[in-house]
């Protein structure tokens, strides 16, 4: 598990608005293996631990994303659906727990106003393979 305790990466979430998505079912025969949290178009989304921001990144499915490595380069925290980065924000600046980093949105897959973050943890054996890792759910991390 990641050595620093994380904070839910949605600004304003409680702990108590969480729900377990990690093992729901979605297109193509695929498991979600990550946290869906709802809230409103635009809510900053905030790093959830400490890291390098490793990769900003437009794919099909995740739309606007960000990879964060841990300290540690042990995890890599995901971040996706986003309506945009924070301003200023590039590859390679280390992010504070706690620093905006994006906004909610519901880019690439997500449907058209669907608003919310998707966040997944993965654990990873090489730094410089950062996309390729052991999914684990973010959901008993989060309500703690």
């Amino acid at each position: 598990m990641p050595s620093q305790s994380l904070i839910i990466p949605v600004a304003g979430v409680r702990p108590d608005q969480l729900r377990d998505t990690f093992s729901e079912s979605r297109s193509e025969g695929r498991i979600h293996d990550a946290l869906d949290i709802p809230a409103p178009r635009g809510t900053p989304v905030v790093a959830a631990a400490d890291g390098l921001i490793v990769k900003l990144f437009q794919s099909e499915r995740g739309g606007t994303t960000i990879y964060q490595l841990s300290p540690d380069g042990r995890f890599v925290y995901y971040y996706a659906h986003l309506d945009r980065y924070a301003e200023g924000l590039v590859e390679n600046h280390y992010a504070k727990q706690g620093e905006t980093i994006a906004y909610v949105g519901d880019t690439g897959n997500a449907g058209p106003g669907n608003y919310h973050l998707h966040f997944s943890i993965a654990e990873i054996s090489n730094p410089k393979d950062f996309w390729h890792g052991k999914n684990i759910n973010p959901y008993p991390l989060l309500r703690k």
